[in-house]
């Protein structure tokens, strides 16, 4: 590239030369100084510093921003008239334009336009170009600002199950506003997907206004308004009435659960007959707004008229004698057709029911009387059904209560546990544990044995027991009942199991776990049979040694047995005669239970062991260690120390 006068143009030339020009005009602007004249010479400044000064000197001027949306639909404002299966009526689009030229404007889908006009001059609309939307037309505004352009459109009425509906397109809009006039009255609209803000009626019209929210469709649906009769018939009432009466000592208090079904009409409110000298507390429910009693009779007012169901409940109380002859309150709802349900009677403290007159009742399961019945834990309760009548028949309930000390109604207790220990030196453990126990209500009790204990035989009574298992693998052993009234006798609960542990060595410290129960345990007796090659000592913990006693609980001293008859003649051939006819019969019982066993073991009716006992032999030197008052679900257990007695060992 070469300059106007001929020589090669260079940019660094040029900029050389300005920055001379520069320096020069530099030095001719400092005013000279007489002390310290200065020679002309360069002045070098770096680039970035002189495009700043000429960016500066000569600023570029900014491009205006382009606007990233070149139209918006503002508003869309619908005024329809149903006529037929038809809605015709015009649209009107107020649209802004953002963007100087020809920009495209989107109409909402859907739509069926007759005509279409901008500023009261007809447009033409243009199917959408992308191909993405086939139904959709856009309008073509050539100017910026606001256009107002007024579709003349028709839409379908849908008809379904009675009613009729019209849905009007979503739109990119901020505003969405609708009128729809029907010629007819009396008929119910709902609006979907907006909100109803006029609703009028005229002689001869109905009209409504709604509000949409732009980007979801706008439905009015309407049909033929029905008058409602039901507060005008005659009305016709249903109940489910459960009722439970709590027996105490010094008061009884009645809880009752109703459930009302509106039939026919409408109920403002429902009546409930009271007996005497009962209480009420508290009425409780969704729709209850008041509740007064007045003389015999309760009435429950609702929020508004109930046509349907409703459910509320009632707490009352009452003083009834503490036992004997007590007769029972029951409530009942007036002016029904039908009544269903039950009423519960349960004693609370130490008491029974001993003796039930009824009428109009007929006995029950607890779990017939839903939730509230089933789930009351006392132990002497009475469930009774209303007995189903085409009337509504009398009901009345009367029932002897039989009171007792706490201590006739203790459920079950283990006032003595004994337990015999016999210990060998390759680490097996024999144990015979036996318990005293009384009871009331209880019918099993839980054992839970060692992790390696295996059940040898377990009996009741004197009689072997099969036990069961419940799901956390413990054992199950059924109880004795004391009957009501009568005070528990003790009796005795067996086990024999077996331990493996590790064998001992010459000198070392063994634990010894024994159950677990889910009953209280007042006194535990443990007597423990070691090697006689070792010397034993326990270690300080929840037993302590202590010189041998007896069993201090009845149950541990069986009675004796029956005295022989007595026989005039030959008394000694008599006797041997008897035991021989003994020995025979009881070996051809056992005989049969044998053969019983074997035949229902090879079909499979049996599973498990036979029920046998099992005697403990009692072997060695031992030691006596107790223990008081241990609580139900713990395990006792006890550390010992052994060592090996030398002297035994010489001997």
């Amino acid at each position: 590239m070469r300059s106007p006068s001929g020589w090669p143009f260079c940019p660094c030339r040029s900029l050389h030369i300005l920055v001379l020009w520069l320096s020069t005009a530099l030095l001719m602007a400092t005013p000279c100084l007489a002390q310290e004249p200065r020679s002309a010479g360069w002045v070098v400044i770096p680039v970035a510093e002189y495009r700043n000064l000429h960016s500066k000197a000569y600023p570029v001027e900014a491009e205006p921003e382009i606007s990233p949306v070149q139209a918006t639909l503002t508003r869309v404002d619908y005024d329809l008239r149903i006529a037929g299966d038809l809605a015709k009526g015009h649209v009107i689009l107020t649209i802004d334009v953002l963007k100087n030229g020809w920009v495209s404007v989107p109409i909402p889908a859907g739509l069926l336009v007759r005509e279409a006009r901008l500023d009261n001059n007809l447009v033409s609309l243009v199917a959408s170009a992308d191909g993405k939307n086939p139904g959709q037309f856009n309008a073509i505004l050539s100017h910026s600002g606001r256009s107002i352009l007024i579709l003349e459109v028709a839409l379908p009425v849908a008809a379904s199950a009675g009613s009729e509906s019209v849905t009007l397109p979503s739109a990119d809009s901020g505003v969405t506003r609708a009128t729809i006039e029907l010629a007819r009255q009396g008929v119910d609209i709902q609006v979907a997907g907006g909100l109803l803000s006029e609703s009028s009626q005229s002689a001869v019209n109905s009209k409504w206004v709604a509000y949409g929210k732009g980007d979801e469709p706008l439905t009015f649906t309407w049909r033929r308004k029905t008058e409602d009769h039901r507060t005008t018939q005659a009305l016709r009432l249903r109940s489910d009435l459960i009722e439970l009466v709590s027996l105490g000592e010094d008061s009884t208090s009645i809880y009752t659960e109703v459930a009302v079904n509106v039939t026919q009409g409408a109920a403002r409110e429902v009546r409930v007959q009271l007996p005497e000298n009962v209480t009420i507390n508290q009425v409780l429910g969704a729709m209850v707004s008041d509740w007064q009693v007045t003389g015999p009779e309760l009435t429950v007012k609702f929020l508004e008229p109930l046509e349907q169901n409703s459910r509320f409940t009632i707490t009352a109380e009452t003083r009834l004698p503490r036992d004997g002859q007590i007769q029972i309150p029951l409530l009942s709802l007036l002016n029904t057709e039908r009544d269903s349900g039950g009423v519960a009677v349960e004693v609370l403290g130490a008491g029974e029911i001993k003796e039930i007159k009824s009428q109009g009742l007929e006995e029950a399961d607890a779990t017939d009387l839903g939730e509230m019945v089933s789930s009351r834990q006392s132990p002497s309760l009475a469930a009774f059904r209303f007995r189903p009548a085409s009337e509504k028949s009398a009901r009345a309930l009367a029932i002897s209560v039989a009171r007792y000390t706490q201590q006739a109604v203790l459920m079950a207790n283990i006032e003595e546990a004994r337990y015999q220990v016999l210990m060998s030196k390759e680490g097996k453990t024999l144990v015979q544990a036996r318990y005293a126990v009384r009871n009331n209500q209880r019918n099993f009790v839980k054992v839970t044995l060692p992790a390696s204990g295996v059940v040898w035989s377990a009996s009741v009574s004197g009689k072997p027991a099969r036990p069961g298992q419940s799901p956390d693998g413990s054992l199950l052993l059924p109880l004795e009942k004391a009957r009501g009234g009568e005070e528990a006798q003790p009796f005795i609960v067996e086990i024999v199991y077996v331990l493996r542990g590790t064998a001992w060595q010459d000198k070392g410290r063994t634990h010894l776990a024994l159950p677990a129960l889910d009953l209280p345990v007042s006194r535990t007796g443990l007597l423990v049979y070691y090697p006689p090659l070792f010397r034993v000592t326990s270690e300080p913990g929840s037993f302590r040694s202590e010189a041998y006693t007896g069993p201090s609980s009845p149950a541990f001293s069986p009675p004796p047995p029956p005295p022989l008859p007595v026989a005039s003649a030959s008394p000694v051939g008599i006797m041997a005669d008897a035991d021989k006819g003994r020995d025979d019969k009881d070996e051809k019982a056992t005989q049969e239970l044998i053969e019983k066993f074997r035949s229902k073991s090879r079909a499979g009716g049996v599973t498990g062991i036979l029920p046998i006992r099992v005697e403990f032999p009692a072997f060695g030197p031992s030691t006596y260690l107790v223990s008081e008052l241990t609580s139900e679900g713990q395990s006792p257990a006890a550390d010992l120390n052994y060592q090996r007695d030398k002297k035994a060992g010489a001997r």
